[in-house]
């Protein structure tokens, strides 16, 4: 676990000035929903584009943090607590992890490159673990902030650091090197993330490679000339390469690719060895090879390193959101134990609870060196701070610490010993987070208390969400709110898990189509305000009961509103909706004088916002037709301002019109399809990421003769041997049955598979002859490296039908990144 620190250290180490009094510090916090203990936590208050950590520190005070690291004039010291006072707290926590890092004389690999570098890391621990007591970055905490968490983590315990460096901009490198001191390093890639910050490869290449100014060793594929030129210019640093060329220090001479594992036969320092991948992907094979040639040179044996690389096992990068017997909900962690961890995963728990009963199933945590008790101590403050009100623990070493844990927690000796007892979610309608280290094979847990669904699932990724989202708040900027659209289901990706996730991100609204809609959303626990678009009457009551607001769009609906507001004196805000060109719901010009006298004669009635929609701000061949849309709207938005004598809101943007007309972003947009990584053209789409995709798993595989056919009405007759896959989606998962008869296609083992046949009402096929693959091997039909854009056209549709045309009863799996 970290050392403690005094307080005056951390003020000495980033040169600020400390106010109060001086304490030990165990833990360093930027965020005010993760969960901590309070009195060893130093909470840095850091600024951003779109947060502000001083805005929290009250709040916290409240909470019992007792020492704060602010930015000189954005707050006063905070009265009873040590503060320290800084000029950049960013540059400040920077600055302390380095010191830390100082402190401690053990050999440290950097990982940094375009991809990969979370794989490899979680590998070298997989291979190094049996010597080493490893400190390494949680997730992928490889950022300007998440380098310096990461860093802090070390102990005297710790025997290897294993850290990721990721930049995106030139000049990023430099603090990342100095927190981290790595000796060793290894550069997995270059590839084409964050082109548009650098001038050429060779330039990210360039910045790159500035991880490893000091180290004395980098390993890296000598196949990259990019890659082997930027480490060229480091000089004094010893390059150990693999690569497919007889001169590589690690000489890949055969390599065969079967279904399921990878077969590779290598020379190194002229002894040959045959290693087996229990993965058949390229890109496995790379991150391997990376994992190798460190441990070949660090001294372990050809014999260790192909025994220890044949029992590798999958990364699970994300923290997964899933469906629970009992009207609940899974988080699934069960593949890594650690406190950096623990940490991550309770406060997402928190984040995805929103209110409801917070259960932990936790195993106990590898036995990383330092003082158990210390140790559980710290678990139990984690558990406490989040506030979780059950928990299962499993394993020897929580048992033997029962009294650190809350009064309640009940013990089993492993994962069969717990299904035994508690075959289902012993907690009805409860948010479950199970955690644990993999030889515990908690994964049994979540399979038996997953609700069932078959294979094919839509994948919905929150980080890319995130990462478009705060692409429009740049854009945008602070002054203009975000209204986050959650109709259709969240537009097939499921609308309270997409709804808590913006209420999180602190969207202004949340934008539904119909009262039952947001009636869900607070049933759910979500309060962030509701705008209900609706297009049928709804009866205002209801409305005010689950504290929702509706639109007005014409007489009637007017009407509706003045007859409550006129009983009820807190009945709710309404949205004046002016049609301006769309020609669907909305007061035409003509109408606005009769609805302002309306309006007058009761004023009682609040109006929150105005707004109109655009018919085609994608489309360049009719912006003359958008800006005309956008002038009548402002013409008749300022008539019914003055009339009101206030201003409400105004918003008329949907995510292209706030990419591409800046003058329509006005005091609010709408952000729907943006969300999910489709941009206003080609060129924004590179700067979004796809935030969902959709597969499924072959069930059988089989082997057709000349002359057979497939599926309904025999359309598909095989003019020669071919061999197909059947797989569990169809007509009735959203697979349009346009997409048979090979206008639709998937990709098995990142190859393209054609339809073949007619889409039946539950399964299809694909052609696979030419594709190596087995039952159980995924199936993709789209995702961010095969796009939703190309799906739809596929479809002969756009993406916001191929989106929510997937079926309810296609399972929605919610993944967090690191």
């Amino acid at each position: 676990m970290p050392e403690s620190r005094m307080l005056s250290s951390l003020a000495a180490a980033c040169g600020g000035t400390l106010h109060g009094t001086d304490r030990h510090i165990t833990q360093l916090a930027i965020d005010s929903r993760q969960p901590f203990d309070p009195p060893g936590t130093l909470f840095i208050a850091l600024g951003g584009k779109h947060h502000d950590g001083h805005r929290y520190l009250p709040e916290l005070r409240k909470r019992g943090v007792q020492s704060f690291l602010i930015r000189k004039g954005a707050a006063a010291p905070v009265q009873g607590a040590g503060t320290i006072e800084v000029d950049d707290t960013l540059i400040a926590l920077q600055q302390i992890a380095a010191w830390h890092r100082a402190q401690f004389k053990l050999p440290v690999v950097g990982i940094t490159g375009s991809n990969g570098k979370t794989v490899v890391k979680e590998w070298l621990n997989q291979l190094l673990a049996p010597e080493e007591r490893i400190v390494r970055s949680p997730g992928s905490w490889n950022s300007q902030v998440g380098v310096p968490l990461s860093v802090w983590a070390i102990g005297e315990e710790h025997t290897l650091g294993i850290f990721e460096a990721g930049i995106s901009e030139p000049g990023g490198m430099d603090a990342l090197e100095r927190i981290i001191a790595p000796t060793m390093g290894i550069f997995t890639n270059i590839g084409p993330a964050h082109d548009a910050h650098f001038s050429s490869d060779a330039a990210k290449a360039d910045e790159k490679a500035k991880l490893f100014r000091h180290a004395k060793l980098v390993v890296h594929c000598s196949d990259h000339p990019v890659v082997r030129h930027a480490l060229d210019k480091l000089g004094g640093v010893q390059l150990l390469g693999w690569g497919r060329k007889p001169d590589a220090d690690l000489h890949i001479v055969e390599d065969r690719a079967d279904s399921d594992h990878r077969t590779v036969q290598l020379r190194w320092k002229g002894h040959p060895c045959t290693v087996e991948l229990p993965f058949s992907d390229d890109a496995s094979v790379e991150n391997a090879m990376h994992c190798i040639t460190l441990l070949l040179q660090l001294g372990h044996s050809m014999e260790a390193v192909v025994e220890r690389v044949r029992q590798l096992r999958p990364v699970s990068m994300r923290l997964e959101t899933l469906p629970a017997l009992n009207n609940g909900t899974l988080l699934n962690d069960a593949y890594s134990n650690d406190i950096a961890s623990l940490t991550i995963a309770l406060g997402q728990l928190a984040r995805t609870a929103a209110g409801r009963t917070k259960l932990v199933v936790l195993s106990d945590i590898a036995d990383s060196g330092g003082d158990p008790g210390q140790r559980h101590v710290q678990i139990a403050g984690l558990l406490r701070s989040a506030g979780v009100e059950h928990v299962i623990a499993i394993g020897p070493g929580l048992q033997e610490h029962a009294a650190l844990l809350p009064a309640g927690t009940r013990f089993f000796q492993d994962a069969q010993a717990l299904l035994h007892a508690l075959p289902e979610p012993p907690v009805h309608g409860a948010v479950t987070l199970v955690k644990g280290a993999r030889n515990f094979g908690l994964e049994r847990v979540v399979a038996r208390w997953e609700e069932r669904t078959h294979g094919t699932v839509m994948e919905v990724d929150l980080e890319a969400m995130r990462h478009n989202l705060n692409h429009y708040r740049e854009l945008c900027g602070p002054q203009v709110r975000i209204m986050g659209m959650v109709k259709a289901g969240g537009y097939g990706s499921s609308a309270v898990e997409m709804a808590r996730f913006l209420a999180h991100e602190q969207v202004a609204w949340l934008g539904v189509a119909y009262a039952d809609e947001g009636i869900e959303l607070r049933r759910q626990g979500i309060r962030t305000p509701v705008l209900v678009m609706n297009p049928e009457p709804v009866p205002m009551e209801t409305l005010h009961r689950y504290q929702l607001q509706a639109e007005v769009y014409d007489q009637r609906s007017l009407r509706a509103a003045l007859d409550f507001a006129a009983h009820v004196p807190d009945a709710p805000a309404v949205h004046i909706k002016l049609d301006t060109g769309m020609h669907r719901l909305g007061f035409v010009p003509n109408d606005v004088p009769a609805m302002l006298d309306a309006l007058l004669a009761a004023k009682n009635l609040h109006v929150a916002s105005i707004f109109s929609h655009l018919a085609a701000s994608e489309d360049p061949m009719h912006d003359a037709f958008t800006r005309e849309q956008i002038a009548i709207f402002r013409t008749l938005a300022a008539q019914i301002t003055d009339t009101l004598g206030y201003a409400p809101l105004l918003h008329i943007a949907n995510s292209a019109a706030a990419t591409r007309f800046p003058e329509a972003r006005l005091d609010m947009v709408r952000l729907g399809i943006g969300l999910h990584g489709i941009g206003a053209n080609a060129e924004e789409t590179t700067q979004l990421r796809s935030a969902e995709t959709l597969r499924t798993v072959i069930a059988q595989v089989k082997e057709l003769g000349a002359g057979e056919s497939v599926s309904y009405g025999r359309k598909a007759m095989m003019q020669k041997p071919t061999r197909i896959a059947v797989l569990p989606i169809g007509y009735a998962d959203g697979l349009s049955r346009r997409l048979g008869e090979g206008n639709g296609r998937v990709w098995i083992a990142a190859k393209e598979a054609r339809t073949i046949g007619a889409i039946c009402m539950d399964m299809c096929m694909v052609d696979v002859t030419d594709i190596p693959c087995s039952p159980g091997d995924d199936a993709v039909l789209f995702s961010e490296a095969h796009p939703l854009q190309d799906y739809a056209r596929d479809l002969g549709t756009i993406p916001y039908e191929a989106l929510t045309s997937i079926s309810p009863r296609v399972k929605r799996v919610f993944v967090h990144g690191g």
